[in-house]
């Protein structure tokens, strides 16, 4: 049976079988690039870096259905942010956290975890014998490591101090 489509359907591909991955991937890297850019306007002091992040997720968005336009130097540009990120939060946390802090800090540490679903919806595509280019892998792990070094970065500027966490299940 095929299904009712609304002639007011907010994006053409909304009907698209659920089996079929890449519309899911669209609107979960629109929803990253908009949470990044609200992100952005709370974060004066990093907005340059990410209204960039916010663009290249953009440009990203249509991969699954075209081709990848990021290109090795942007990804190469975003992994030296992680490890400038990582080298001045280092020592900051030792072990788990708690994802909290600051409501900045939180904001980064929502999009760390949409860009592990980001990073799993890849590769659920995979699993359907679909290719999907290295880069963008490693765009979307990069993107995770970012959002979390941005979140001890931001709670440590914010004067919050990182909560440990100690699992019950993991020791």
């Amino acid at each position: 049976m095929k299904p009712y489509r609304s002639p007011y359907e907010a994006y053409p591909f909304l009907s698209d079988p659920g089996e079929d991955q890449r519309c899911d991937f669209e609107i979960m890297t629109d929803r990253i690039a908009s949470a990044a850019g609200l992100l952005a306007s709370l974060c004066p002091e990093r907005r340059e870096e990410l209204l960039r992040i916010d663009e290249l997720v953009y440009h990203a968005n249509p991969t699954l259905r075209t081709f990848l336009s990021i290109t090795e130097d942007e990804v190469t540009w975003l992994k030296e942010l992680v490890d400038t990120l990582a080298k001045e939060t280092a020592g900051l946390c030792h072990v788990f956290v708690l994802p909290a802090g600051t409501p900045r800090a939180c904001a980064a540490h929502l999009l760390r975890t949409e860009t592990k679903q980001l990073v799993r919806l890849i590769y659920r595509h995979m699993e359907q014998s679909s290719e999907v280019p290295p880069l963008l892998i490693d765009f979307a792990n990069l993107l995770s490591g970012y959002f979390f070094h941005l979140a001890l970065w931001l709670n440590h500027q914010d004067g919050f101090e990182e909560i440990p966490f100690v699992s019950r299940n993991y020791r």
